[in-house]
């Protein structure tokens, strides 16, 4: 059976620290924290699971910070976590046989990672991460902000999932002012920093650089697919603001050179023509979405996009359509899927005639 050092960097999570260690406890066979400058009880909290509790001066560079964190693990694989990261019961269970079955020549293992939540507290976002990595490799996180390790050597996949359950926000602030400074100082952003700069522009409202960057980004010949599929959304949103419907489409039929359709992608081109009312064609793309390949394992993965939002939009077109039969057939396939969805419950009430 192989070791397990948790390593984690912390900062004011007295809220969701015991939470998340709890639930590594038999996993993790030994626990490291590293905390970067904590206000609250964090510190207190992390030494009631371990007394490998270390101090590190927060530089605005996440990978710096957590290479830190590695250096202190003396097991044979590392496994990180964030604060408020949670195995929820069922993943715990698939954690402890991953840990007594897991080949000893695996490098990395990939697991999912659950980031977002539906209202019955089902996956709607998942995607992989490289979360167990061979020590004696000396695997190293690269990146000041939105920090990665890149797989390397034997990579594995298991179901093992860690679930993210944020309960507050953070800075929002922050993971732009730390790519502006990396831009201050003179520093060229990689593809995925690159791409990331470009959300943070368009999160704070930045659109017309925000498009730029992912334009930019979309020229490169290196880069993500996954990324790349991601910026042509993130473009198309930026365009849409900027009252550009054009280049808004223009930014999502650019997906197709990457690959297969997506329905995310195919969902986003039905919910232009609908708002322009040209109802046919948003038919059209959110058939579409209902009959695209499902993802690879190495890509992200919204369920939702397949089945349930193309049947809630189908419902609305074929209202506005006059075809109440057809609308009335989708709304019941989608109150099949999530009953308790708000949208459900509204076209509940409207086809009811309450």
């Amino acid at each position: 059976m192989i070791t397990i050092s948790l390593c984690m960097i912390v900062r004011d999570e007295e809220e969701v620290l015991a939470r998340c260690l709890e639930s590594v406890q038999g996993i993790a066979d030994e626990i490291i924290v590293v905390d970067t400058g904590s206000k609250d009880r964090t510190p207190e909290i992390a030494r009631q699971f371990t007394e490998q509790v270390f101090s590190f001066p927060w530089v605005d560079d996440f990978a710096a910070a957590r290479n830190f964190s590695f250096s202190k693990a003396r097991m044979d694989y590392i496994l990180w976590l964030d604060a408020d990261d949670v195995l929820e019961e069922g993943d715990r269970a698939k954690f402890f046989r991953l840990k007594e079955e897991l080949d000893p020549s695996a490098d990395v293992v990939m697991l999912p990672y659950h980031v977002a939540f539906d209202e019955a507290g089902r996956p709607a976002f998942t995607y992989e991460r490289e979360r167990l990595l061979k020590r004696e490799r000396g695997f190293r996180w690269q990146g000041a902000v939105h920090e990665v390790i890149v797989p390397a050597g034997k990579v594995v996949r298991a179901s093992a999932a860690v679930s993210h359950r944020k309960m507050k926000a953070g800075d929002p602030d922050r993971n732009l002012r730390i790519f502006e400074q990396l831009l201050a100082r003179g520093e060229k952003l990689d593809p995925r920093q690159q791409y990331y700069y470009a959300r943070e522009l368009a999160a704070h409202g930045r659109d017309r650089e925000a498009a730029g960057w992912f334009t930019g980004f979309l020229d490169r010949e290196d880069g993500w697919i996954e990324n790349k599929i991601g910026a042509c959304l993130d473009l198309a949103g930026c365009y849409r603001r900027l009252g550009e419907p054009s280049r808004a489409l223009a930014a999502l039929t650019r997906s197709f050179a990457f690959g297969l359709p997506r329905p995310e992608i195919c969902c986003a081109l039905g919910e232009d023509f609908l708002e322009a009312g040209r109802i046919p064609e948003a038919v059209c793309w959110y058939q579409a979405a209902r009959h695209c390949p499902p993802p690879s394992a190495e890509g992200f993965c919204q369920p939702d996009y397949w089945d349930f939002i193309p049947c809630v939009q189908l419902c609305v077109c074929y209202d506005r359509m006059g075809d109440r039969e057809r609308a009335l057939r989708y709304h019941e396939k989608a109150k099949r899927l999530k009953p308790e969805n708000p949208s459900v419950l509204y076209n509940e009430r409207y086809f009811s005639g309450q």
